[in-house]
């Protein structure tokens, strides 16, 4: 049986080519170049023409951090938007602008099962797109980052996409949902798209693998009888595999399914974005 489910575009941003290690991508009017472990295949279109298209590329100078090399003029910081949200973007020594458009699939999603009665809990929630897509539909949000700049791009997105009350909350989210439990809290809508590894709000190392048992069973407890959870994870010791063993050790009761996220380019390559679990649809 075929696990993949393909992610897509939209008006504002466009994979157009992959391969050799990197992607070619639109974000509105500016396109970048970046490093893509995933795209270990030959590229559509030839990297002379990737370069007279690309604004920007992305060059590593170590493990997680590098540097951009203007190829075109363009701005460093920029917006876009989803229907009816924008979103900020700009240039970051870790090769990220501040979105992950593969996860429009989720966002999707979180338009069509909310409203204002849902209660949402955003966790790892990075610079905040579903957060606001989540309180564009009137649902009580919980917006949950470790990393307190995060929070504040966040913020500024909320802001621009003229939205009021999203509740920031500064901790690590497995300490977050461990006291949402203890507190006997439900959720109509939980998200949880987890780094590889994380740190902590006081610098606390941790991996994926080794607490994604404890994230599962207390999403569980928290999600609400008829409640949507979305997983994403991007971590090489997650593959679909470990999730199909711990899925029904949790929601056995409830209807789930386990993913591989892909994406095609516009030059028709397909692009591996990690695995997802999503129950409740």
């Amino acid at each position: 049986m075929d696990k993949k489910i393909f992610t897509t575009g939209w008006e504002d941003y466009e994979l157009i080519d992959a391969g050799g290690g990197k992607k070619l991508e639109r974000w509105g009017s500016v396109i970048t170049i970046r490093p893509e472990v995933q795209a270990y295949f030959h590229s559509g279109l030839p990297f002379s023409e990737w370069e007279q298209k690309a604004h920007w590329e992305y060059k590593a100078t170590g493990k997680q951090s590098g540097k951009w090399k203007n190829l075109r003029r363009a701005p460093e910081e920029w917006t876009i938007s989803y229907k009816s949200l924008t979103f900020q973007l700009e240039l970051t020594k870790f090769k990220h602008l501040g979105l992950f458009p593969e996860q429009k699939l989720n966002w999707d999603l979180a338009f069509d099962k909310l409203d204002s009665d849902s209660k949402f809990l955003n966790l790892f929630a990075y610079t905040g797109a579903m957060s606001c897509v989540a309180r564009s539909k009137g649902a009580e949000t919980f917006h949950v980052d470790s990393v307190k700049q995060l929070i504040n791009w966040a913020s500024i997105n909320m802001e621009l996409s003229k939205l009021l009350n999203i509740k920031w909350v500064h901790e690590d989210a497995v300490k977050f949902i461990s006291r949402l439990e203890k507190r006997g809290e439900k959720f109509d809508f939980i998200v949880m798209d987890p780094p590889a590894w994380g740190i902590g709000r006081k610098n606390e190392k941790w991996r994926l693998e080794d607490k994604l048992d404890q994230l599962l069973g207390s999403a569980a407890n928290i999600l609400s009888k008829d409640g949507v959870l979305v997983l994403n994870t991007y971590s090489p010791k997650v593959d679909i595999e470990f999730l199909e063993e711990l899925a029904p050790l949790y929601f056995s009761d409830r209807n789930y399914a386990v993913n591989e996220l892909w994406m095609k380019t516009t030059s028709q390559k397909e692009l591996f974005y990690g695995v997802l679990l999503r129950v409740g649809i």
